[in-house]
């Protein structure tokens, strides 16, 4: 294999990791940005949607299983998403740090109860034969290359989920709503619009995207009780890094993170691209502490 081949290859494992970032993270910058709520149980959304994806296939196995799989996932996590807001997120949401200790509980009880139906284990979520297979590049400069389906249709999943959450926030009267709540909370309930209604759905509906990452992060892997906490460090450093609340800066920031780390991996192993990658974060916030995009909001502020 060639550099420039193992050079390509390396940014399309890149945008494919930068696929998962996206999807994880938006949940919580959706949250964070409009309720400044820092869920810790946010992972357990993504192992949920994993054993959703399982349930599913078992119930609709074939080809089109993974594709019934995706909605059912986004539900389920969004309703039980909207349970922990309406029970826990809700009651607590202007005590930050008891706000932070109790999703961290809820958590453990997730994690538990997984390993209590599931097995410690984990379960295997077999990808359907249109995509497990790999397209391969021959002859040329790029020989040798190789490209997996299932990191293409991730990749898919991600630009089509980014786009209707940007059409849903831009052209739609929800997101109108949304947006008025974000920018001024109190403004917004003067003029009517009820804020306690944008929480409960922004909240669910980032859950339920988490949900749909746990359905893609299951093609590469087996879906454990502890497979969220891989991603849910990632998750916050990219929406720290992308900045509180953006949409757009939360896929930047995931771009960077996903391409750094892959880039790296070139050069070092993976333990020690995991620790560039941190340090590279904390230089980056030291010039530019609001992120790659700076949001204005006297939620923000306050």
């Amino acid at each position: 294999m060639g550099e420039l081949t193992l050079f390509v290859g390396q940014i399309f494992n890149g945008f494919s990791v930068a696929s998962l970032f996206v999807l994880s993270a938006l949940g919580l910058a959706l949250s964070f940005g409009l309720m400044r709520v820092i869920n810790m149980a946010h992972g357990e959304m993504l192992m949920l949607g994993g054993y959703l994806a399982y349930l599913t296939l078992m119930v609709v196995p074939g080809p089109l299983g993974i594709l019934v799989a995706l909605p059912v996932a986004f539900l389920g996590a969004g309703l039980v998403g909207a349970l922990l807001e309406a029970t826990v997120i809700h009651r607590l949401s202007s005590r930050p740090l008891d706000t932070l200790l109790a999703t961290w509980g809820v958590s453990l009880i997730f994690q538990q109860g997984a390993r209590n139906i599931f097995g410690a284990i984990g379960v295997d979520v077999t990808a359907p034969a249109w995509l497990n297979h790999t397209i391969s590049i021959s002859g040329g400069p790029l020989d040798g290359l190789t490209l997996p389906a299932t990191r293409i249709f991730i990749m898919g999943v991600a630009v089509l989920v980014l786009g209707g959450l940007a059409l849903l926030l831009a052209k739609t009267r929800i997101g109108l709503l949304v947006r008025a709540v974000n920018q001024d909370r109190e403004t917004a309930a003067a003029m009517g619009v009820n804020a306690r209604k944008v929480d409960l759905m922004v909240f669910a509906l980032g859950t339920g995207v988490a949900g749909l990452a746990g359905v893609v992060l299951a093609l590469l892997g087996p879906v454990t009780p502890n497979v969220g906490q891989s991603y849910i460090v990632p998750a916050f450093l990219v929406v720290i890094l992308g900045g509180l609340g953006s949409l757009v800066g939360t896929a930047i920031a995931s771009l960077i993170i996903g391409l750094f780390s892959a880039l790296v991996q070139i050069y070092v192993d993976v333990s020690l691209s995991q620790v560039l990658l941190l340090v590279f974060v904390i230089a980056f916030i030291q010039f530019r502490p609001q992120g790659v995009i700076a949001v204005r909001s006297r939620a923000l502020d306050s």
